[in-house]
């Protein structure tokens, strides 16, 4: 049984709320809501009416978008977002001064006797702000992405959709747009900002992400792997290479196949490679969030949005491509 996601596309909070169930590797039931309508039964769940809010299996409701991060997140953190300090001053600076700013900048007919410039001026000093702390890596408090980095470009992007030609062409906000560029040129992003029909009681029930798929438990997994990262992997009880060459904090989640893709793996990635061992993974034994999503051609791909404990390859054979005739 998954959990119920009401949501609204363009909304800051929900695309954030998104990002973490999506980088989690996390399946929901997607509920898109129209703001003019919004569903009863996310009303009797959360009577403050307001998205995102998160229905899990057991019938706790988590109606806050930082809330339901952290909830994804401590389901699976591949890329270590949870593990960087200092990110809630930056975020508390952002759901408070800076929205404030941004909406009544950008939604200055909503708030009659406010002062459009005023609010430009003032969110234009944080946004000056943030983009003095990104570090050398990119990132707004160290070497890693952390959960304010996270929570915060959602909104620093309505601010540009706001104001594209100021903030493209301000030399001071170059660190913030190239930041900003990492989130959006990603190719989670256009997973992210899928579009779906309001939701209607007794409709289709669509999922989010609306390209991936569950993966059955009773089906073998295989993850092909060079020979000195596997004996590196059994020195410390758990593999964290997502293929070859990239690791898991890198990638977001490791590379599986099903049996009859684990071949073609091999030609694309691994045919120029040293020794290479097939791993045979017992899905019932991994405690991290596994997902089938669809690469750029549409296949489905099996992945586990975390590291793979030794102790779930049930076996271990040397790789033997196929010859050709």
């Amino acid at each position: 049984m998954l959990p119920i996601l009401y949501s609204f596309r363009r909304c800051p909070f929900a695309i954030r709320a998104r990002w973490a169930l999506l980088h989690a590797g996390l399946l929901v039931h997607w509920r898109e809501i129209e703001l003019k309508a919004k569903p009863k039964e996310m009303l009797d769940a959360s009577p403050k009416g307001t998205v995102p809010v998160l229905i899990l299996p057991d019938g706790i409701v988590i109606d806050e978008s930082l809330a339901i991060m952290r909830w994804a997140l401590q389901q699976a953190d591949p890329r270590g977002v949870m593990t960087a300090r200092d990110s809630d001053l930056l975020i508390q600076v952002n759901d408070g001064s800076f929205k404030h700013h941004l909406d009544r900048f950008k939604y200055s007919d909503r708030y009659p006797g406010s002062s459009k410039e005023e609010h430009f001026q003032k969110g234009l000093e944080i946004l000056r702000r943030w983009s003095k702390c990104i570090s050398p890596n990119g990132w707004l408090l160290g070497d890693q992405m952390s959960l304010a980095d996270a929570a915060i470009w959602p909104f620093v992007r309505q601010w540009r959709l706001a104001d594209s030609v100021g903030f493209d062409a301000d030399q001071e906000l170059k660190p913030l747009r190239d930041w900003l560029r990492r989130f959006i040129e990603d190719p989670m992003f256009e997973r992210l900002m899928q579009r779906a029909d309001p939701w209607l009681p007794g409709g289709m029930q669509p999922i989010f992400p609306a390209d991936a798929i569950a993966i059955p438990m009773d089906q073998s997994l295989f993850h092909l792997a060079l020979a000195d990262d596997w004996e590196a992997a059994l020195l410390t009880g758990n593999y964290r290479v997502s293929t070859r060459g990239l690791s898991l904090e890198q990638v977001g989640f490791i590379h599986l196949s099903w049996q009859e893709q684990v071949q073609d793996t091999f030609n694309r990635f691994y045919a120029d490679a040293g020794p290479v061992v097939t791993l045979r993974i017992d899905p019932k034994s991994v405690s991290a969030p596994l997902r089938a999503d669809a690469i750029q051609t549409g296949v489905l791909f099996p992945h586990l949005y975390g590291p793979l404990p030794v102790a779930s390859v049930v076996e271990v054979t040397p790789f033997s491509p196929l010859r050709s005739c």
